[in-house]
């Protein structure tokens, strides 16, 4: 029989960490403290290919199951001496998701299942506090109203605050046990008269609905971009434990709290956390209560003058301390704790590894390796190379001036700058519409998730360093404050109100400092961080476990520079057609392409070599001896001539033309579809004369460059979109004269390699052919992509985001390679390349060379290079570092 449910605590365990996959993180790690001996409370975890089997099978939990789970219930029973919808003392339970992966709040969770109005009496009765037993069912029937009957919790807020607002209460623990009766009944009312139902009051009913709404969870909105933003696979499922309640909302001696082990913001090796006296975790995250700091330390840098959990709970506190410390050395990792204090008593309820910044995450993974908890590979494997985007953001200029207008907690360092909006649709149109926002709440919700995401930085006026807010930021890599309290939120006028008198509205700009907690009025200028100290530690232990060289793409001498401050191994694609853009040039290159015939393009061509001349000189200067890989001429003509009326008006009138004549030239060189047209080497078929420029430009270009610099050019020229070898052979020919031209004009011998891109899948085919020839490939895989699938990369989003959603595809193509298409044709490039030309050079130069994933094939498939866009060469260098270690370990 198949097996649905895995028992913990007691001391022992029906798995462990190693189960992650079965039991997802919470479950996997739950067995894990439980068999560490940690005081745990008696559950079990229902495997995650059980949400599986409950979609494919129409939303129905199998009978086996059920036999399982109770069973499993039983045995709870017997542990804690509680039985569940007993009416002495009855056991309630807990029903949380527990994905392999953690999504923060992305899934549903139900508390204090079991009550019902018979049970709440025997609770109150048990516990000799009636006002704890009507407050947790009336947390219960809110919670599973919400999650398993689908009641928007706001209904339930709406008569929870009515009725402190009529007794003139300020919080939830002012309320009297007979005021949260008169709360509970209030709620069973408006769910009878608005849902049609009363609320289930048997406990097994309670516990099949709850089970089934956690699994149903997994597809919801929110988890599905959570989902889509961090690439969890749909196929993985939420695992869904059901565990005995332990309770922090039961009096002065209760209380329940998170925290991590290491400081997550910057990795400093102290306890850091928050709790609350007499509350559920819930009140935790929710914000609605000013949480406490766990240590003294952190009450003083708080300046909060309600007492520490290390002064009001000393005994608790010193075992609490323990278990962190023992729980991060047998992990070897910081953790994210949650625990319970129930009347003294010290309950764990989940350990994970924390999320944090990825500065706290170079400084823990680095310090972990002076402390001999782990070895170099083992910290350069830790940090998500993605995240490394968190260092590249601009800080405040300290030396500018600044106009502070409210101050909160530093959820997530970096600053940003943006206009205010108050909801998360708002964000997500602004950026469409490609202007940058700070999304401003009161508090965000998982609900909130696509406007996070969409925003510069976030701003709440409630929360603490473990709110909702705190966690999804940080985990994003994007600036946030919270807690800013002494500023206001007015949804009902759109304005964000501040102390002094200041009103913002929306679309009004300000800046946030999520590492010093200000916000700003305004634009603040920013600065670029120095790249020093761990990060430049990690990077070097990663160029040691790395075998791919990385290179950068850079079309000018800033993105060259970039590129080598970032630790760029070369230039692995120039696109020169970038360089006939900028100021005059454009003009040139014009009266180049509507010249009449092959003389007027050569005189033209005349006055563009010296600027091309230039450009490659400054190019070589800077990458000084290391290898420059630069494409001829590209994309089609047209391109570089104005489309509108006015546009061709304007440049008729600057090149002295007649307007109809420009216009019948612009008409003529236009194509139906331009991208797979007259571009890449049928231009320089067409028009031999443009590539022979080009050469002569990057030829003379490397002699000036050797002379000045005492190294000589390591030089590749790449011939773009080859389907044939004849192609490839006829424009070598031009490159090989120009070479010689050059060479006995000089009297400087020049070594150069001459290669293709591989963008067609004929080249990717014919690649044994085509290596007769070519002394090297370079993928260009933004065109082999859009020829392999056929698709417009200018086009394609407006449906590739509706084949994620609808599971038709996991990645968008152009942003992670397609491992089995388009990396087939690499592959077998690769393969048929190397069969002809043993010793051939491959490498990628499209957006996919600063792809992790896409890194990682790479690395698999062999390659020696790739080339990414400069602020994305630590990344890289990371990613490539990570998938030669991961390939060792294989090995």
């Amino acid at each position: 029989m198949k097996k649905w449910a895995y028992r913990f605590g007691g001391g022992t365990a029906e798995g462990s960490v190693a189960d992650v996959a079965l039991l997802g993180g919470k479950g996997a790690n739950l067995a894990e403290m439980a068999s560490l001996g940690l005081p745990v409370p008696p559950g079990l975890t229902i495997p995650a290919d059980a949400c599986s089997w409950y979609f494919e099978n129409g939303r129905c939990l199998p009978e086996d199951l059920k036999t399982q789970v109770l069973e499993g219930i039983t045995a709870m029973e017997a542990e804690t001496g509680r039985s569940f919808g007993g009416s002495a003392k009855p056991l309630l339970l807990s029903i949380r998701s527990g994905a392999r992966a953690s999504m923060p709040g992305m899934m549903d969770t139900v508390l204090n299942l079991g009550l019902n109005d018979e049970t709440v009496q025997a609770l109150g009765h048990d516990a000799s506090d009636a006002r704890f037993a009507w407050d947790s069912y009336r947390r219960f029937i809110q919670m599973y109203g919400d999650v398993v009957m689908g009641i928007d919790h706001e209904v339930f807020e709406e008569i929870l605050e009515d009725e402190k607002a009529r007794h003139g209460h300020d919080y939830d623990t002012d309320l009297s046990a007979v005021q949260w009766q008169h709360v509970v009944a209030l709620y069973k009312k408006m769910i009878e008269e608005e849902f049609g139902e009363t609320f289930p009051q048997d406990p097994h009913v309670q516990l099949w609905g709850a089970i089934a709404a956690v699994f149903a969870s997994w597809m919801n909105p929110r988890a599905a971009t959570y989902r889509m933003l961090h690439r969890i696979p749909e196929a993985w499922g939420t695992a869904v434990n059901v565990q005995a309640m332990v309770f922090g909302n039961h009096g002065s001696s209760s209380a329940t709290g998170v925290a991590f082990t290491r400081n997550p913001s910057t990795g400093e090796k102290a306890l850091y956390g928050e709790f609350l006296v007499n509350a559920q975790g819930e009140d935790v995250v929710a914000g609605i209560r000013t949480p406490q700091s766990l240590t003294e330390e952190g009450r003083q840098a708080s300046g909060s003058e309600k007492p520490s959990m290390e002064k009001l709970m000393p005994e608790t506190f010193r075992e609490f301390v323990a278990i962190c410390e023992r729980l991060e050395t047998h992990y070897c990792d910081m953790q994210d704790v949650e625990f319970t204090v129930e009347r003294g008593k010290l309950w764990m309820l989940q350990t994970r590894s924390g999320k944090r910044t990825t500065r706290a995450a170079m400084k823990i993974a680095v310090d972990m390796v002076a402390e001999g908890l782990i070895g170099e590979e083992e910290a350069v494997a830790r940090i998500e190379p993605s995240s490394l985007d968190q260092l590249l953001h601009p800080t405040i200029d300290p030396r500018v001036e600044r106009t502070v207008i409210g101050s909160g907690l530093p959820a997530s360092p970096g600053a940003a700058v943006g206009e205010i909006v108050f909801t998360a649709e708002e964000a997500v149109a602004a950026e469409a519409g490609g202007r940058k926002v700070i999304l401003v709440r009161v508090e965000t919700s998982p609900e909130d998730i696509h406007g996070m995401h969409a925003a510069e930085a976030i701003l709440t006026t409630r929360g603490g360093m473990t709110s909702h807010a705190a966690v999804v930021a940080r985990g994003m890599g994007i600036p946030c404050v919270v807690g800013a309290g002494t500023m206001r939120v007015d949804l009902r006028n759109e304005q964000l109100i501040c102390p002094g008198g200041i009103v913002l509205k929306k679309g009004d700009i300000i800046t946030v400092d999520g590492s010093s907690g200000h916000v700003l009025k305004g634009a603040i200028a920013m600065v670029q961080p120095e790249l020093s100290g761990d990060f430049a530690r990690l990077m070097d232990w990663a160029d040691k476990a790395r075998r791919m060289r990385v290179r950068t793409n850079a079309d000018t001498p800033q993105d060259a520079r970039a590129g080598r401050s970032f630790g760029a191994e070369g230039i692995g694609l120039c696109r020169t057609e970038h360089m006939f853009f900028e100021g005059d040039r454009i003009h040139v290159m014009r009266e180049m392409i509507l010249a009449e015939d092959e003389a007027g393009r050569r005189a033209a061509l005349v006055k563009l070599l010296p600027m091309q001349r230039s450009d490659f000189v400054e190019l070589f200067s800077i990458m000084h001896g290391l290898p420059v890989a630069i494409r001829l001429l590209d994309p089609p003509l047209h391109e570089f001539l104005p489309k509108s009326d006015e546009e061709i008006d304007e440049v008729a009138r600057g090149m002295d033309m007649e307007p109809g004549l420009l216009r019948r030239r612009v008409e003529a060189l236009h194509e139906f579809n331009p991208m797979l047209g007259h571009r890449g080497c049928r231009l320089a078929i067409s028009y031999p004369e443009i590539a022979e420029m080009q050469a002569r430009a990057i030829f003379e270009a490397a002699v000036e460059a050797g002379r000045e610099t005492g190294e000589p050019v390591t030089l590749e020229i790449l011939v773009p979109l080859v389907a044939l070898r004849a192609e490839l052979d006829y424009v070598k020919a031009c490159i090989d004269g120009v070479a010689a031209e050059v060479v006995r004009e000089t009297g400087v011998e020049i070594a150069y390699l001459a290669g293709t891109m591989i963008e067609l899948p004929r080249a990717a085919l014919r690649a044994h052919v085509i290596a007769e020839t070519a002394e090297f490939f370079s993928f260009g895989t933004n065109d082999l992509t859009q020829t392999t699938f056929g698709i417009s990369r200018d086009d394609a989003a407006s449906f590739i985001p509706t084949y994620q959603r609808k599971g038709i595809i996991d990645q968008d193509p152009f942003v992670s390679l397609d491992f089995d298409g388009v990396g087939e044709l690499i592959r077998l490039a690769s393969d048929r390349g190397r069969q002809t030309r043993p010793d051939l050079k491959l490498g990628i130069c499209g957006e996919h060379g600063g792809d992790p994933a896409s890194i990682t094939f790479c690395e698999d498939a062999g390659l020696d290079y790739v080339s990414c866009s400069p602020f994305r060469v630590p990344i890289a260098r990371l990613a490539a570092a990570q998938a030669a270690i991961a390939g060792r370990r294989v090995k």
